[in-house]
């Protein structure tokens, strides 16, 4: 472990104009006319977005932004931690660890700073072969080691107590942190729950089984594929930058509220920004990783989780579980919020509201650090 070092986003000029003639190289597939998105990514759409990357898009302008929040590098178990650290401006600030998921970024987080800055310190990660930080260089970097990484982060940042947000991957880091550390988690929030019906459910199940179903069926291949054969889609993704925002693009469409009207919510510029961060750190292969190595975890939660938890359920039908099958893993359920809008992408989607709901769940635990 080393002490955590000022770290500040360049990314040089070379590998911006690489990107450029990469994209302008690009050699599209030709669709079947008349098609949509029923194939997976819409070609035109994808084409539109990627000829806006090399001629419009303002890479610089989005460092500056990043650079704008202090940032740092911190080696944990011998990879980089690349984390922002915000210290809240009122006396008793919780320090607030939030976590993103996939394919998505810290820049997630951006517009919710802001807003959570004076009740929390805050500090946020990006996962280990996501972003900035440095790429495990070895097997086992699943959601245990990962947890026990952000939790040793927290320690040597001073904090003895701590609470936890996040959806996708970061509900489920919440989730582990809550049950491995409950010494230290003061509580936990999640606006991810994973509860599939279960095998006996009766009818009155029937509209979330058909969910379960249809996900797994129609909106799942992703997840198999990163997690039994990660590496024989990201060759290519490391090498075709339109490739790459074809995959992360297809799952920001098909996850915002509602599906299928991803810029009504998110600019061509905030969508690039991710994809970029993907791009210029080389981190497709490393990230899609994370799914094999939490395919093959030899440990998971076994019980509920006790740690104080607030649940906050977007509009987005797999994730739009009932209280009672939550309440198989989380035991101590103390908030729980069903928003009337809002998708995957919650941060960033309605970054007001989630600073509500957080405001409200953590106010008890305030001073208690």
């Amino acid at each position: 472990m080393t002490d955590p070092r000022p770290f500040r986003i360049d990314v040089p000029d070379a590998v911006l104009t690489d990107l450029r003639e990469r994209l302008a190289r690009t050699r599209w597939p030709e669709p079947i006319p008349g098609t949509e998105w029923d194939y997976g990514a819409k070609v035109e759409t994808v084409r539109e977005l990627c000829e806006y990357w090399r001629d419009g898009y303002d890479w610089r302008a989005v460092e500056a932004d990043l650079n704008a929040v202090p940032g740092f590098l911190c080696e944990i178990d011998g990879v980089d931690l690349h984390y922002w650290h915000v210290r809240g401006s009122a006396p008793g600030a919780l320090p607030l660890l939030l976590i993103h998921g996939w394919p998505g970024s810290i820049y997630e987080f951006r517009r919710l700073l802001g807003p959570l800055s004076e009740q929390f310190d805050l500090v946020i990660p990006a996962l280990p072969g996501f972003g900035f930080g440095g790429k495990p260089r070895e097997r086992g970097w699943g959601v245990t080691r990962i947890a026990a990484a952000f939790d040793a982060l927290m320690s040597r940042l001073g904090y003895e107590r701590y609470g936890v947000q996040g959806g996708d991957w970061g509900g489920i880091l919440a989730a582990k942190l809550g049950a491995a550390y409950p010494e230290r988690v003061a509580g936990i929030h999640v606006n991810y729950v994973i509860a599939p019906p279960p095998p006996d459910a009766g009818p009155e199940h029937a509209d979330a089984i058909e969910q379960y179903r249809h996900w797994r069926t129609f909106e799942d291949a992703y997840s198999r594929l990163q997690r039994t054969k990660p590496d024989s889609l990201t060759v290519g993704q490391s090498d075709s930058p339109a490739g790459l925002a074809a995959w992360i693009l297809e799952k920001w469409r098909a996850w915002t509220d509602p599906a299928g009207d991803v810029e009504r919510h998110f600019s061509r510029d905030l969508l690039l920004a991710n994809v970029t961060l993907y791009w210029v750190t080389e981190t497709a292969n490393s990230a899609n990783r994370s799914y094999y190595e939490r395919a093959r975890e030899p440990r998971r939660i076994t019980s509920r989780i006790a740690v104080p938890t607030g649940v906050a359920l977007s509009t987005e039908a797999v994730q739009r579980v009932p209280r009672e099958r939550a309440e198989r893993s989380y035991a101590d359920i103390r908030r729980w919020t069903e928003f009337p809008r809002g998708g995957h992408f919650f941060a960033a989607e309605e970054p007001q509201l989630l600073a509500e709901e957080l405001r409200a769940f953590f106010r008890p635990f305030r001073g208690t650090s």
